[in-house]
């Protein structure tokens, strides 16, 4: 089935350091795909998304490319604030079967 796969474990940052977070899908079409974060005491909250190959989401200075040839959809940000600790979620979505699927990586 439709399914993402994440990198293990919690990734410790300094301050303005590069963070890429990876996230690999496996479909049998074109799902949507998704990054959610969840802040410490905070519910899930959507963080990107794109609908199409080569879409590019980006939100608070993140950014994810959805790479069909690689199924990719790896989650960057030029520079973490201590503010961006949190617990984040790829997913993806495919509309014509309406399943859906997810993995976590904490921040």
């Amino acid at each position: 089935g439709d399914s993402v796969t994440q990198m293990e474990g919690p990734v410790t940052l300094s301050e303005e350091a590069f963070l890429t977070i990876n996230c690999t899908y496996t479909a049998t079409g074109y799902p949507s795909l998704f990054w959610y974060v969840q802040y410490p005491g905070e519910g899930l909250q959507l963080l990107l998304k794109a609908t199409k190959a080569d879409d590019k989401g980006s939100n608070k200075g993140f950014e994810a490319t959805y790479h069909k040839e690689t199924t990719s959809f790896h989650l960057e940000k030029d520079s973490v604030r201590e503010s961006d600790s949190g617990v984040y979620f790829c997913a993806l979505s495919d509309t014509v079967t309406g399943t859906a699927g997810g993995a976590e990586h904490k921040l």
